[in-house]
């Protein structure tokens, strides 16, 4: 199976679009999203075409094929609006007997794990700055931010398959 997995969208209709078109064109069978989707937050400027609405519109096609996770950002009224499940803290997705832990970033981080097992991945967003490491026996992994990158780094995301992760930009 191929996994889109992209983070912090933060209701920019812009980067929703690109990231979409980048999903299509994967061919990858889930969108994994990593929270904040439609709030800017308070530290945030606001992104390009800063539309919330507008991005509910362009998620709600693709529904059935979107696992989620909350961010900081994300409140129980996203998820009235929302056609796909938000509010988990985390989710655990296994893939070819590969674990993989997702998460936004905010409650558990690389420097506070949840408590893993050797060779599972622990997958968060967050921070909006793109990483892909070994961390004693846990590949940790971020694929950016669709909206609002940092430190210089690309509008970005990953695919994962066959246990593989590929950044694509945006």
């Amino acid at each position: 199976m191929r996994y889109f997995i992209a983070s912090d969208i933060h209701g920019s209709a812009h980067w929703c679009r690109k990231m979409l078109e980048s999903f299509e064109r994967s061919c990858a069978d889930m969108l994994v999203l990593l929270g904040d989707i439609l709030y800017h937050g308070p530290r945030n400027d606001l992104p390009d075409e800063y539309a919330p609405k507008v991005v509910i519109e362009l998620l709600k096609p693709y529904s059935d094929r979107i696992l989620c996770v909350r961010g900081n950002c994300d409140t129980e009224v996203d998820q009235m609006v929302l056609d796909f499940p938000l509010l988990a803290d985390y989710a655990w997705l296994v893939d070819d007997g590969r674990r993989l832990f997702l998460t936004h970033g905010h409650k558990f981080s690389p420097e506070s794990l949840p408590p893993l097992a050797k060779g599972d991945v622990f997958v968060y967003g967050h921070t909006h700055i793109p990483v892909l490491r070994q961390q004693d026996d846990i590949t940790i992994l971020n694929p950016g931010s669709v909206s609002i990158p940092k430190e210089n780094s690309a509008h970005s995301a990953v695919i994962m398959e066959n246990g593989e992760f590929r950044f694509v930009s945006l």
